[in-house]
């Protein structure tokens, strides 16, 4: 993981998973992310714009801040993360500028996805 990162902004998140094969698998049917293998305990993940990893070793943590995607198809997004194991936890619901949904991860971490108004 090279450096990458500016000064106030955003640089990574990291989950603490239960199995990493499983997380690659969901994260992959359902967004399309790609991975870097880092030993047995760790791999990377980026979405084309931010980079994370998927750790073990910790206890998973479910909670803590809510990590929020942008989809440009609500519907569509969640179709897609419901074939690949989410529960949704809240529907689509407005809120000013946008729409957003709320679904559970294997792990039992909390997500949105949200989308601009048309």
């Amino acid at each position: 993981m090279g450096v990458r990162g500016k000064d106030h902004q955003i640089d990574n998140i990291e989950f603490n998973v239960s199995d990493i094969a499983r997380s690659k698998e969901f994260y992959g049917a359902a967004f399309g992310w790609t991975f870097v293998d880092y030993g047995p305990s760790y791999t990377e993940f980026s979405d084309g714009r931010l980079s994370g990893g998927f750790a073990t070793g910790e206890p998973v943590k479910p909670g803590g801040p809510l990590v929020i995607l942008y989809g440009d198809d609500l519907e569509e997004t969640q179709r897609r993360l419901v074939a690949a194991g989410a529960t949704i936890s809240r529907e689509i619901f407005s809120f000013p500028g946008g729409k957003r949904f709320h679904f559970i991860d294997p792990d039992g971490y909390e997500l949105a996805v949200w989308s601009a108004e048309a």
